[in-house]
């Protein structure tokens, strides 16, 4: 049982552009991706975090190429990990050849520190000698010089200005394998920058606000930014900036997604925040429940809900479903259904139990 939406989100028609084997744009699912943080000459560490990231749900992941020995050990890191790479790119064109040339399936592009038109233009060529796709990624924080003086400061004309200007470098060589970003660290610069670049270009748009912070203040400002233009149709690929672990950034993207119904993946909780009503720790088995059931990819929804108050309503809507009870007597609805009464001690194993069940059938549907 799935909740249907109270109105689904009709997404901006956009070009669909290939990132390794994933498709972005169009009527694709949203992509969810995230960036390393280990040393990328450190072959054996950056590895295992990208499949720690693409193991909590991410389709896409980033990698910094600052030097050299970074660019050069995509070639060994790309045979170990089965998720399309973009090489991350800044200040050295050579960079870009390189990593095209090692195994990445997209090139991070900050077209104002790349250089001039003659280097992008090679940087182009390597790009289509290898099937990469680009990312023109525009960043408040490093405009053109030319444009920061017509401007004054950065603002959202200035960005789209940066945006629209090296599109057309890159159409002008004949090059449409492109999606691009506008980011800024502020909420509604961000915001009014993609409204206004989503009027002028139908090329796939990744959405980020840069530079967002720590986890909590992060996950906020991320959340805001993201949200208003996911629910006016714009964004076709996403990655959740923070100062934590990468995988928590994955965790974000893909909650935000559900929020909106835009992407389902794994168990969607639904519970409530606690009071003196309770039947059962409904905070403490939340936590739990999260951890083990972190295994399951199938969406599926799960209410846990402390008392009669909404348990029953909220029940009736979710795939699986625990209404706290008296003397820690709980009522399990499956399918929406009353099943039977579980006591405390009983009610988590009952509950993983039910909710892998579920997932299995609907598996092999």
């Amino acid at each position: 049982m799935n909740i249907r939406p109270f109105r689904n989100i009709e997404r901006r028609k956009t070009k669909v552009i290939n990132v390794g084997n994933v498709k972005v744009g169009g009527e694709n699912p949203i992509s969810v991706q995230s960036m390393t943080n280990t040393l990328t000459s450190d072959v054996k560490a950056t590895i295992k975090q990208i499949q720690d990231i693409q193991s909590e749900g991410a389709d896409i992941v980033r990698v910094s190429c600052p030097d050299e020995v970074s660019s050069k050990a995509l070639k060994e890191i790309t045979k170990h990990v089965d998720v399309p790479i973009v090489a991350d790119i800044h200040f050295h064109y050579k960079r870009a050849i390189e990593a095209a040339e090692n195994g990445a399936s997209c090139l991070r592009i900050n077209p104002g520190n790349i250089g001039d038109k003659k280097k992008i233009m090679e940087v182009i060529k390597s790009a289509k000698d290898h099937n990469c796709s680009i990312r023109v990624g525009v960043n408040a924080g490093s405009l053109e010089r030319d444009i920061l003086e017509k401007f004054k400061e950065p603002c959202p004309e200035a960005l789209v200005e940066s945006a629209i200007r090296n599109v057309n470098i890159l159409e002008d060589a004949d090059f449409i394998n492109m999606k691009v970003s506008v980011k800024s660290s502020d909420v509604f610069l961000s915001v009014e920058a993609y409204r206004q670049l989503s009027s002028k270009i139908d090329y796939p748009l990744h959405l980020g606000i840069t530079e967002a912070g720590s986890f909590i203040s992060g996950s906020i400002k991320s959340s805001i930014g993201l949200g208003i233009l996911l629910k006016e149709g714009i964004g076709d690929t996403i990655r959740i900036s923070l100062s934590d672990d990468p995988v928590q950034e994955v965790k974000i993207g893909n909650e935000i997604l559900k929020s909106l119904n835009l992407r389902n993946r794994g168990v969607k909780i639904i519970s409530c925040p606690s009071c003196a009503r309770q039947g059962f720790q409904v905070i403490d088995t939340v936590k739990i429940l999260e951890e083990r059931l972190s295994h399951i990819k199938t969406p599926i929804t799960l209410s846990i809900i402390g008392c009669v108050v909404n348990g029953p309503g909220e029940a009736a809507m979710t795939d699986v479903g625990i209404t706290g009870g008296k003397k820690g007597s709980n009522m399990l609805y499956l399918s929406g259904i009353q099943s039977e009464k579980v006591m405390n001690d009983d009610m988590i194993n009952k509950v993983i139990e039910e909710v892998e069940k579920k997932a299995s059938e609907l598996e092999n549907i």
